[in-house]
């Protein structure tokens, strides 16, 4: 038998709606029953009304409950601070069951409040909103850390509006917001909202319950700040221990790489020597540099070469600063003494060690010093022996003096006086080296360097001479040359021992000769070449010490004088003729009766003996001279 409890209690327990429960006081009246039956449904409505109010509260705060499980766990198990609060706001926009949630958080740079989550939104202008301290509804709770609930946005007084801050939320749509602040302490971080796009009241529980919210908000927040610190800190521990071990074993390395480039140089080893230490230990490729930028060892896989002028540049900032440059890819180390660069270091490696570099730049400057203190010690040596083989010559024992460098006066030499402006110092330590190198000797003089070397080509190593100081000189350097004992008393019955003596005794006219050839070139306007009495053509004939005529009227008509010997004929008469009557063929055949034809081809013989250019005024007086001194018998064909 069904009473009126039953009914209600069927409505409860499929959770009906509250207007379900007039349906069994409908029925009864309609079926005429009487005002006790209709009063008593009326006490079991109510009574069941309460009971359904009572579940729909608890089964909400269960709900609530579950929430606030959830987040703690999110909170407990935190790896991702956006995907925590983005949880928080949606889970606020279920639970109070509105249209919108989201959360601004505190800006110390700029002082206000910006969006930093947002749920149910659907408007960009809204999503980018910042909120002054005190304006809007979000302002004013971040601003008096307390909740503040409103109905209906656009009627509030309680708030300062703002037409950017109205704009947005008027965008959004939303008429009904609820805001608690997000509290650390006694600070304010930020605010969560909820709001509805109709107007609505908002209930103390559901103040409680975004409040209880946002309370996990701060401490996943905080939580997240702290885990982040002690990321950083544990990351700035590990990089402090990576970079301390890392340096304590760069320094290691370079201890081992000095001592090994040490051993080297104790052993006798030398500035390549150390720069395969530098490739071996760093890889890559080094080329070592003097003090004008020319490699002494490398070169660096051909990438020095003709070194730009960025790298001189880094070279000069590697000397101030004192440590290694770095220009592209290459690492430069350079060095210098008393201002003045020594040697350079160019490495191209992908190990970026550069104290290795520097200690080897070091290591490579002490043995240059040293080079350069032995060669110094050794030039003045060998200029003290050419200093008494020009200024006396018959002084005893040079020869002895010679043999005991190195130098043998019985061979060949060629004496090379090289006129300069440059720097004095630097022209006489080019010249010790070069004849240290040559097996010969040097002196230097003021503006002038004097060298004794083996040959017997003395105009190429007139213009070598002029050509390599020059070069390290970087002004013009003029070279004079002339062999030594290029007389006719050196005959080739002679013994080595008289050979010697006799060449030692001639260094003296050799130079003389040398020094007149450097200033006739000076003279001639050709500073900076160099050249023998022979390159000098006639004027060599006049300043020549030996007076070499045969050799000037061979070196102007020798191959003339052959062929009329070899032919019979008078190549020779007719070009005499030929200068005789001022160049002129026709008058050349009326003097020597023959054809004018005869002459042209002759002249076109004499063309091809002598080459392009006979006819030339300086070339033609060089042959006039040689044809006067030839008829005047001072010299005979062959």
């Amino acid at each position: 038998m069904n009473t009126p409890a039953t009914h209600f209690l069927e409505l409860l327990a499929r959770e009906a709606s509250a207007v379900e429960f007039e349906g069994p006081i409908i029925q009864a009246r309609a079926e005429g029953a009487d005002a006790a039956t209709i009063e008593e449904l009326e006490r079991a409505k109510i009574e069941a009304l309460r009971v359904r109010a009572l579940l729909r509260r608890r089964a909400r705060r269960e709900a609530e409950l579950s929430a606030l499980y959830d987040t703690a766990g999110d909170l407990a198990a935190l790896r991702d601070l956006d995907a925590v609060l983005e949880a928080i706001v949606h889970r606020a926009r279920q639970l109070l069951a509105t249209d919108t949630a989201y959360m601004t958080l505190h800006d110390p740079e700029r002082g206000d409040t910006y969006m930093r989550v947002t749920d149910g939104s659907i408007s960009a202008k809204f999503r980018a909103l910042r909120l002054a301290m005190g304006a809007g509804l979000g302002g004013l709770v971040a601003q008096s850390a307390t909740p503040y609930a409103t109905a209906d946005y656009f009627a509030d007084a309680r708030f300062r509006h703002k037409d950017d801050i109205d704009e947005a939320v008027k965008e959004e749509g939303l008429v009904a917001i609820l805001g608690v602040p997000l509290r650390l302490g006694q600070r304010v971080i930020g605010v969560l909202m909820a709001a509805d796009r109709s107007a609505r009241p908002f209930h103390q529980e559901e103040v409680s319950l975004l409040a209880s919210l946002a309370a996990h908000a701060a401490v996943a927040i905080d939580n997240a700040r702290l885990l982040q610190e002690t990321r950083n800190a544990l990351e700035e521990l590990s990089s402090a221990h990576r970079t301390a071990r890392a340096h304590a074993e760069a320094v290691e390395r370079a201890a081992l790489a000095h001592d090994r480039m040490t051993s080297l140089v104790l052993r006798g080893g030398g500035i390549e020597d150390v720069a395969a230490v530098v490739t071996d230990v760093l890889g890559g490729s080094l080329a070592v540099l003097d003090d004008l930028g020319r490699p002494i060892a490398g070169p660096l896989d051909g990438a020095v070469g003709e070194l730009d002028a960025g790298v001189f540049e880094a070279a000069q900032a590697s000397r101030a600063l004192g440590r290694t440059v770095r220009r592209g890819d290459l690492r430069i180390a350079s060095v210098d003494v008393g201002g003045e660069p020594l040697c350079t270091l160019v490495l191209r490696s992908d190990d970026a060690d550069e104290r290795i570099l520097e200690r080897a730049a070091l290591v490579c400057a002490l043995l240059l010093l040293f080079r350069r203190s032995v060669a110094e010690a050794e030039g003045r040596v060998r200029g003290e022996l050419l200093d008494d083989l020009i200024s006396r010559p018959g002084t005893p024992g040079l020869t002895d003096r010679a043999r005991r460098l190195g130098v043998d006066l019985g061979a060949p030499h060629v004496v090379v006086a090289a006129r300069h402006d440059g720097q004095r110092e630097r022209a006489a330590f080019w010249a010790s080296s070069h004849a240290a190198v040559r097996h010969g000797l040097a002196a230097g003089r003021a503006g002038e360097v004097v060298l004794l070397l083996p040959g017997d080509d003395a105009g190429a190593l007139a213009q070598r001479v002029a050509a390599e100081l020059s070069a390290s000189l970087g002004t013009p350097a003029t070279a004079g040359a002339a062999r030594v004992g290029d007389r006719a008393g050196d005959v080739a019955g002679d013994r080595a021992g008289d050979r010697a003596g006799d060449r030692a005794g001639d260094v003296a006219g050799a130079y003389r000769e040398a020094r007149r050839c450097a200033e006739a070139l000076i003279a001639l306007g050709r500073a900076g070449d160099g050249a023998s009495a022979a390159e000098l053509g006639f004027v060599g004939l006049l300043i020549g010490e030996g007076r070499d005529v045969h050799g000037f009227v061979r070196s102007a008509l020798g191959p003339v004088v052959d062929y009329d010997a070899r032919r019979g004929t008078a190549l020779t008469g007719t070009l005499a003729a030929y200068f005789g009557t001022g160049c002129s063929p026709s008058r050349t055949a009326e003097v020597m009766h023959i054809h004018v034809n005869t002459v042209t081809q002759r002249l076109d013989r004499i063309g091809k003996l002598l080459g392009d250019g006979w006819s030339e005024p300086e070339r033609a007086l060089e042959i006039q001279l040689a044809l006067r001194l030839h008829r005047l018998g001072h010299t005979s064909a062959p």
